[in-house]
């Protein structure tokens, strides 16, 4: 009897073991699920705000929504029509350029000529392509053409939900209210809206800061002569709002675009990013994100930092919004039963 026991105990141990590790499985395997999951809901608590406001005034949640996103669509095509073009005119500049250089290659006395002279690169291109090259040429394109199609099925991905989330959001909390008890709903519903409007305060913050540095992106290329000012001021706000590196990346580009101009000015680009990023992450960020979600600046940091390295991009913009609502449920549940016990 004491050997079945023990068997039966064991045998169950395994059995919960094994399930556990394939629930772990697979809540990796949807962990890219799941993140666009979060990032839509966190975009449509960002823009409650406005749908809200709209339906304050007399509008149908629906019809709120759809002025919002028309609004959104409006913007976002107004950003498309200050980058796309400055794009065109290079791509289509470089077209025309290929044949030239394809022309210089042959000519001994051009720099491009010297060049296949003494490295003779268009007979280790051939050498390359015909004993495989061209398979890996062609797998890199491929990939990055997977890799484009999966960005435009995430953007899909999170554009439906964030719309599905701005117009079933009231449906949505009463659900989860349901599932609290009665004694403790009304004090439940009462931190998670103060953490909603804390999160949708952040995620304008962070818009805010992103447009100052786009601002200051246009004030400093404009008299300096850097070409597609306005385009880049766009690329570096929304790059500004990948934390911790897309600054960094907005100002590398846009320092190489000034050496289209003059390398005294290249330099002076590079160091006009230094001392703004200096400027964003030490002053601007810390006050802002304060002031929003009245988290302070150290929490913010580490947890952008914290999240970024455990789940990438999306990790660093969801990380600041768990740090809100951890605080909170600490300074109004954690802390007051600790001080009353």
């Amino acid at each position: 009897m004491r050997r079945r026991s023990w068997f039966v105990a064991g045998f169950t141990f395994t059995l919960g073991a094994f399930l556990a590790w394939q629930v772990a499985q697979a809540v990796l395997r949807a962990s890219q699920v799941l993140l666009l999951v979060v990032l839509a809901f966190l975009l449509a608590v960002s823009l409650e705000p406005l749908v809200g406001w709209l339906v304050a005034r007399g509008h149908r949640r629906g019809r709120a929504v759809l002025i919002v996103c028309a609004v959104l669509l409006l913007i976002v095509a107004g950003l498309l029509a200050v980058v796309v073009p400055p794009v065109v005119t290079e791509v289509e500049a470089l077209i025309h350029a290929v044949p030239g250089w394809l022309q210089q290659l042959h000519d001994h006395q051009s720099t491009l000529g010297r060049l296949e002279d003494r490295y003779h690169l268009t007979d280790k291109a051939k050498t390359q392509i015909g004993s495989g090259g061209g398979s890996s040429i062609f797998g890199g394109l491929l990939g990055a053409g997977l890799y484009v199609v999966s960005a435009l099925t995430a953007t899909a991905v999170v554009v439906t939900l964030t719309v599905y989330f701005m117009a079933s959001m009231p449906a949505i909390k009463r659900f989860f209210y349901q599932l609290v008890p009665g004694s403790r709903r009304a004090r439940t519903q009462e931190i998670t809206e103060e953490i909603l409007v804390r999160i949708g305060r952040f995620m304008l913050g962070n818009v805010a800061t992103s447009a100052i540095a786009g601002v200051a992106t246009f004030a400093w290329c404009a008299p300096m002569s850097v070409p597609y000012a306005a385009a880049l001021g766009v690329f570096t706000a929304v790059m500004d709002m990948i934390p911790m590196v897309g600054s960094t990346i907005a100002g590398v580009v846009v320092s190489l675009v000034a050496l289209s101009v003059s390398w005294p000015v290249a330099v002076a680009t590079a160091g006009f990013y230094v001392a703004f990023r200096l400027l964003e992450d030490y002053l601007i960020m810390p006050r802002a994100m304060r002031y929003a979600v009245d988290v302070h600046p150290l929490v913010t940091v580490v947890a952008v930092l914290a999240g970024g390295a455990l789940l990438g991009i999306v990790g660093a913009l969801v990380a600041v919004p768990v740090a809100v609502a951890v605080n909170l449920i600490l300074d109004e549940v954690v802390f007051p039963k600790l001080d009353a016990a």
